[in-house]
């Protein structure tokens, strides 16, 4: 298949002119191509979106740990330009951790590609607990994560409290099979550096259940932006407000944030009563997120998509946003060889929007989603 007269962003993140091939779902060419194809002129085309901290959608959580779960989220994914996805559990029982690796080793994605898994929890404070369920959190055990790699081989991240227990081995030790993130956490700014240094490389949803930066003492948020990592950032403007959000962009530059949407089961839904981790969460009319019954923020209902959008909207330039959402999470998860941008070689995940940024088709792997 051949799309012809695309308006498409490169490898660079710059807008260019030219046609794209692709066979048995690559990109194998790009420029001007002597041959018919689809013709593409009025559109725009973007790499496919990464949504590296998902729990759920459309009805369903990743935590279920079923395929037609998995399927449910995918399916609603692929309809919001989200092409690749890690399947982010809470804090649960290692038996139920195990239960969730084993479906997802085996799962066949029927629209956005399961790349990976993300374990948010069970190794954070309790204090940071959020929307996570303070029973099964427990010190961090490297024999345990290795036991779930056996299992399935795409855990590509998982975030811990550095503060809790002895977490320096284990960083060490397993840093180079995943990507570790600080988050959930009560660390001061000595702690937070100090895991930084020992190989933490990632944070988990900045400013978000996380010591923030004061005048006297920076937390994890001042640590984090005065180093090299990466950082998520909800962009819903509702977790963080526009003017943090601009401030947070303007530190990380175009290569360090990551936009997630940390969405859960209600996502795409509207107005109900949804599950999470084992607790009851709410979207009532004017909620722009879920929320416990005690009014504590639960999780989003957002999608990456709508979220570059905002970003966009507060001021973000085009180049950081459209980066924000494709090659930097395909980074952190070490999948950049093969997603997260329009290159020869690639995944031919892309989507095709009209000039005002509003989906028009989503391809995956080459295949009309």
């Amino acid at each position: 298949m051949i799309l012809k007269n695309c308006t498409f962003y490169n490898e660079e993140f710059e807008k260019e002119f030219g046609d794209i091939k692709i066979e048995n779902g690559t990109i194998t060419e790009i420029g001007i191509i002597n041959d018919d194809g689809v013709d593409m002129r009025g559109n725009i085309i973007l790499p496919g979106f990464i949504d590296i901290h998902i729990h759920g959608g459309n009805g369903a959580d990743c935590s279920d740990g079923t395929a037609d779960s998995f399927a449910k989220i995918s399916t609603y994914l692929a309809s919001k330009g989200v092409t690749s996805f890690c399947a982010t559990t809470m804090t649960l029982p290692y038996e139920k951790l195990k239960a969730i690796a084993e479906e997802a080793n085996r799962f066949t994605s029927p629209k956005s590609k399961l790349v990976g898994i993300n374990l948010e929890g069970p190794y954070i404070a309790s204090a940071k607990a959020g929307a996570q369920n303070r029973e099964f959190i427990r010190n961090a055990s490297i024999d345990e994560v290795n036991e779930l790699l056996d299992i399935c081989d795409k855990i590509k991240l998982i975030t811990i409290a550095p503060e809790v227990g002895n977490t320096g081995e284990f960083i060490t030790q397993l840093k180079q099979k995943m990507t570790i993130s600080i988050g959930h956490s009560c660390a001061n700014e000595k702690e937070a550096r100090e895991s930084i240094d020992n190989g933490i490389a990632h944070a988990t949803h900045l400013f978000n259940a996380m010591t923030p930066m004061t005048h006297r003492e920076a937390g994890i948020v001042g640590a984090v932006l005065d180093s090299d990592i990466t950082a998520e950032l909800i962009c819903d403007c509702e977790h963080i407000c526009p003017t943090v959000l601009r401030n947070a962009f303007s530190i990380l530059g175009e290569d360090r944030a990551c936009v997630i949407s940390d969405s859960m089961r209600g996502a795409g839904l509207g107005i109900g009563e949804y599950e999470l981790g084992g607790q009851m969460t709410y979207v009532k009319d004017g909620y722009k997120v879920a929320k416990l019954e005690d009014g504590t923020i639960a999780a989003s209902i957002t999608n990456v998509f709508d979220e570059f959008k905002n970003l966009l909207e507060i001021g973000i330039d085009f180049k950081t946003a459209l980066k924000s959402c494709t090659i930097n999470p395909a980074r952190v998860i070490r999948e950049d060889d093969k997603i997260g941008s329009i290159a020869v070689g690639k995944c031919a995940d892309l989507i095709v929007a009209d000039e005002n940024l509003n989906i028009k088709e989503v391809y995956i792997d080459g295949a009309l989603a």
